[in-house]
């Protein structure tokens, strides 16, 4: 009798096979390949670029078959703009943190959203700077110890944590903004036909889309990573809560 085997999950097309150098227990790992494999089954792998600026990000380049571009901190959606209004039958996207997202760049996130710019933002909030130490980020939760805020997030120093989908949902240009969580197995597959929808906000020419991912950072929070995740779920979400906060009415009638 021959042993017969089923396939039933392969490394998607869109990866190049190398080791990676996110650290163990980081979900950007995990957002990488939601990416990979949207590409892959809309079959868009070749008429893709990424831009990926400084940060956690900025070796993304080194993990996607594609093309891709490296931007100056914070300047990826300007850096997305220019190639998008170039290459119009390509389809471009960002790969930014919340450093890099909310800070040095929520000039060009902003006004990207404003004019419409149709390109897709996948959108990393772990709540803190990884890559340059551990510094507090705009989205640092409030009493949230950082490198730069040993003794926790001080609302009267520091303000409060920027919520970028609430603020983006309410610009005309915005056409699909949602936050989703990659803190367990149901909210990561929630957060994969996201990304669908929001490469699919492109496809149609429906303008700027953004996908917001909640993520752990257990190396810079000193934690475990199954810690790391339950306070992603404990913690985070309470403060950025998941949801639809704008959904273009040609996208409801793909939502399953």
């Amino acid at each position: 009798m021959v042993a017969t085997t089923e396939v039933i999950y392969q490394r998607p097309e869109s990866f190049t096979d190398v080791h990676t150098h996110y650290c163990p227990g980081c979900t950007h790992g995990t957002a990488h390949r939601l990416i990979a494999e949207v590409i892959d089954e809309m079959g868009l792998r070749e008429k893709t670029i990424g831009v990926a600026p400084v940060g956690c990000s900025v070796f993304a380049y080194r993990y996607f078959k594609m093309d891709f571009v490296e931007a100056a901190h914070g300047r990826a959606p300007a850096m997305a703009t220019g190639i998008k209004r170039v290459l119009p039958e390509n389809t471009v996207f960002t790969y930014q943190g919340d450093g890099d997202l909310a800070s040095i760049g929520i000039a060009e996130i902003m006004h990207a959203a404003a004019r419409g710019e149709n390109i897709t933002v996948i959108f990393i909030n772990n709540a803190i700077y990884g890559m340059t130490g551990g510094q507090m980020a705009p989205t640092t939760l409030v009493g949230m110890k950082t490198t730069s805020s040993p003794l926790g997030r001080d609302v009267k120093l520091a303000g409060y944590p920027i919520r970028m989908a609430e603020i983006l949902s309410n610009l005309d240009g915005a056409s699909y903004i949602v936050r989703r969580s990659l803190h367990d197995a149901a909210n990561i597959r929630k957060s994969k036909k996201a990304i669908r929808l929001a490469f699919e906000a492109q496809e149609r020419g429906l303008g700027f889309s953004m996908v917001e991912l909640l993520s752990s950072c257990p190396t810079n929070w000193k934690i475990s990573p199954q810690e790391a995740l339950e306070f992603v779920a404990e913690k985070m979400v309470p403060v950025f809560p998941l949801g639809d906060y704008k959904v273009s009415s040609v996208l409801e009638s793909l939502k399953v």
